[in-house]
């Protein structure tokens, strides 16, 4: 997250000639760009600006008017997304139907230490609804009878909530790249593996099929290619023998809900950042936040011997006889 700067989002269908028409017009208006990404995936064009509007000629409400006006001339749909619209932020989950992680998050809602408002919760079935109505929240439920998501009433219903982030609490649909590329890195998900192994569903049955001996989970940023966006935390564990996929679950479901959590939270407070498809820390001198595994590891593994010339080279060498 850029505190500093507006954020400027266009999606749509891949058309020639759409940078050049969105960057005039914020060229004519003052506006500065400071950093420019695009891509286009499924025929999606994406476009992500980061710019500066302190000396812009014009108001926040007729930059947005404006922009919405071309967008709808190109075709695109553009958002704006000023510094002062973060200073509350405000999270919306997405769920299936495994609880643990919606009710670890409420948890930390509710206890205060979570640094946002849940906003909205949205499933693709309605099991969780008891649970997002016990902590007064409000719930909506986009799928069919088959769990198919509406994803034109998802981006409505984030639209409307203006999600700060969006947190994929075991959210069993894969995001098309229509959404994922409007919230381009605002959304977490986490996943039962230590990604990069065993990505897609049943991850927890591939490490056992594969006979890991450690297995795990991962919260990441999604992006539009399934379980490969940049890893915030891991948590890991042993495999018992023998052990089933439910076993498995047991043991790997109150980490998921830790690690999405701590991830949500470096996110929120700002003190991870992305650089070439690796998280890291922004200030690493000045955080207790550790994105691998404790400290206490490092200790605990050996640290030698390494490759090189070691001292057991000297040590075997024979000693030189004494001249007669």
């Amino acid at each position: 997250m850029r505190h500093a700067l507006t954020e400027i989002t266009v999606v749509g269908e891949d058309e020639t000639g759409l940078i050049a028409e969105v960057t005039s017009l914020l060229f004519e208006r003052g506006i500065n760009i400071e950093d420019l990404d695009q891509a286009v995936r499924e025929g999606v064009f994406r476009m992500t600006m980061h710019v500066d509007t302190a000396d812009m000629v014009t108001t926040e409400e007729k930059l947005r008017e404006d922009l919405t006006e071309l967008g709808e001339e190109l075709g695109v749909d553009t958002q704006v997304r000023f510094p002062a619209d973060r200073e509350t932020q405000s999270i919306a989950v997405l769920v299936t139907k495994e609880s643990h992680c919606l009710e670890a998050l409420f948890e930390s809602w509710a206890n205060g230490d979570l640094g946002a408002d849940i906003e909205v919760v949205i499933g693709n079935h309605d099991d969780l609804e008891p649970l997002a109505q016990k902590y007064d929240v409000p719930f909506h439920d986009i799928g069919d009878e088959k769990g198919t998501p509406d994803e034109e009433r998802l981006l409505d219903l984030l639209a409307e909530y203006d999600a700060d982030l969006i947190a994929l609490a075991r959210y069993m649909r894969i995001l098309s790249p229509d959404v994922v590329f409007r919230y381009e890195s605002r959304i977490i998900n986490v996943h039962p593996s230590l990604l990069p192994s065993f990505p897609g569903a049943s991850a927890y049955m591939q490490a056992i099929e594969e006979g890991v001996r450690i297995a795990g989970v991962t919260a990441h940023y999604v992006t539009t290619d399934l379980d490969q966006g940049p890893i915030i935390t891991q948590r890991a564990f042993n495999v018992p023998d023998d052990a089933t996929e439910e076993e498995l679950q047991t043991l790997g479901q109150p980490l998921e809900a830790e690690a999405l959590i701590e991830a949500i939270k470096l996110h929120l407070s700002d003190e991870v950042t992305v650089h070439r498809g690796r998280t890291k820390l922004r200030d690493p001198d000045n955080t207790d936040a550790q994105l691998g595994a404790p400290e206490e590891l490092d200790h605990e593994n050996p640290d030698r011997p390494i490759d090189g010339l070691g001292e057991f080279v000297a040590d075997d060498e024979p000693e030189a006889e004494a001249d007669d």
